[in-house]
């Protein structure tokens, strides 16, 4: 969970702990989509780990995200402000992949 919010990303962390999920949480402060698509590359990039689901949780819009993005760092998108439980079926999804 890469979040500006420090609440936020704790707050959502803790959800997704609850739902037997591990989450991570890094602060990004302003360059959070920047992080974000960093650290989707750098999995990307690893064999080991390369299968690993990346989604994008954010609160600018689809079309803004997309402008970040080179090719498919990320595997689903989620803006926030919707249900928690929603990112979690989205989350479920690629998990039963």
């Amino acid at each position: 969970m890469v979040d500006d919010n420090h609440n936020a990303a704790e707050a959502m962390a803790a959800f997704l702990s609850f739902e037997s999920m591990a989450c991570r949480v890094a602060f990004g402060g302003l360059e959070a989509i920047t992080i974000g698509v960093q650290a989707a590359l750098a999995l990307r990039q690893n064999k080991h780990i390369s299968g690993i689901a990346t989604v994008a949780f954010t609160a600018l819009d689809e079309a803004k995200v997309c402008r970040h993005l080179a090719d498919q760092e990320f595997d689903g998108y989620f803006q926030k402000g919707q249900s928690p439980a929603n990112l979690l079926t989205l989350v479920v999804t690629f998990a039963h992949a």
